[in-house]
């Protein structure tokens, strides 16, 4: 695969912490989730910015292959991502759960649902959890 561009991001300290784009553009409080132990405090988590990132990536997907129909959608077109996390049956951490739902104002379903199954091929976000995709880790 040839890269086209690259996105980075630190985080310290962990989900209570800050996260911080390499260009600075993106620096965002963490917090725990009351559901994780966490006392609800104003900021955001790994699975807010995961759903995110996902349903901007998916739109973009779907914007696509719409385009590649001669077809424009509506600005009011919405993709909502549902990030669940919870601990793995085999009891060795956490796993994420992942749900796209897509409401494509003005779009007969049935053509909505082939534009939505064309952008899950499409979409980066789909193919990596679909893939299981591998990521190297490293220490520096």
């Amino acid at each position: 695969m040839s890269i086209l561009y690259t996105a980075q991001a630190s985080a310290t300290g962990g989900r209570a912490g800050r996260a911080v784009s390499d260009n600075g553009v993106l620096d965002v409080k963490l917090t725990v989730p009351k559901e994780l132990g966490g006392d609800g405090a104003t900021g955001t988590n790994p699975e807010q910015m995961f759903a995110a990132g996902y349903s901007a990536c998916f739109l973009g997907a779907l914007k696509a292959v719409a385009g590649k129909e001669k077809m424009k959608l509506s600005e009011d077109t919405t993709v909502t991502a549902r990030v669940g996390i919870g601990p793995r049956d085999d009891g060795t951490g956490f796993g994420i759960e992942v749900a796209i739902s897509v409401n494509i104002p003005g779009v007969e379903r049935a053509v909505a649902e082939r534009l939505v199954a064309a952008a899950h091929i499409v979409c980066p976000y789909s193919h990596a959890m679909r893939t299981s995709t591998e990521v190297p880790v490293s220490v520096e």
